[in-house]
């Protein structure tokens, strides 16, 4: 069962999450918080697999959740969801550690897929953010080059799963590999590359042509129906 906590300022919002998430067997919606103070301790609290989080609230933001569960060894996987696309925000929370990263507008379906995918280690970001993050990503100094070379090739294979979206699992399936295995990969690249999370890491591999955009942005493959 995944367990979820949804925070959003808007209690409109926050029942409609409520209302289509509660739809899946597999899934649990562990508690709802209508401001940035509440969210930090309702995930110590209630220990959630996966936080549905607004960015712009009243009190601490979306960010200072983000920075406040940064350090937490059991911090939960991190999907925004906000009214606010500009790369700044976008950048900012993915640098914070925010796993997925989407619009308001995104269809019901594309949210619990995120849900889905986040509790699995997996991000699905919007197009349109991923194609600022990318830009963003060339704009800054120093992003290009040497750390990608340091990569073994199961590395660069693991990378581009990451890049892709996929899960631990999904890439594990893909590669003939074990999840343990894949998750070591996963470490290791990660310090080569000097980013702090699987998210940062697809951005760098989609920056440096790992993958295409457009073939990182391809849906993903059917997952295991959940169990009913």
């Amino acid at each position: 069962m995944i367990r979820v906590l949804i925070v959003d300022d808007h209690e409109v919002v926050r029942q409609g999450l409520r209302f289509v998430l509660e739809q899946e067997p597999d899934v649990e919606v562990v508690g709802e918080c209508g401001d940035g103070h509440d969210a930090v301790r309702a995930i110590r609290e209630r220990a959630p697999d996966v936080v549905l989080l607004d960015l712009v609230m009243p009190g601490l933001d979306g960010l200072g959740v983000l920075r406040a569960i940064e350090d937490r060894a059991d911090r939960p996987a991190v999907i925004v969801l906000t009214s606010f696309l500009a790369d700044d925000r976008a950048v900012a929370a993915v640098r914070a550690g925010a796993l997925s990263y989407l619009p308001k507008t995104t269809a019901v379906d594309r949210v619990v897929e995120a849900v889905r995918a986040a509790a699995e280690g997996g991000s699905v970001l919007d197009p349109g953010v991923a194609a600022l993050l990318v830009e963003r990503v060339r704009s800054t100094p120093g992003a290009e080059g040497g750390p990608l070379a340091a990569l073994s090739r199961r590395e660069r294979e693991v990378l581009a799963g990451l890049s892709r979206g996929r899960s631990n699992r999904e890439i594990a399936r893909a590669l003939s590999l074990s999840e343990e295995t894949v998750k070591t990969y996963v470490s290791s690249l990660l310090a080569k590359l000097g980013v702090q999370d699987r998210t940062q890491a697809a951005i760098f591999g989609l920056q440096q042509g790992v993958v295409a955009l457009d073939d990182a942005l391809t849906p993903r493959d059917p997952p295991d129906p959940p169990p009913r």
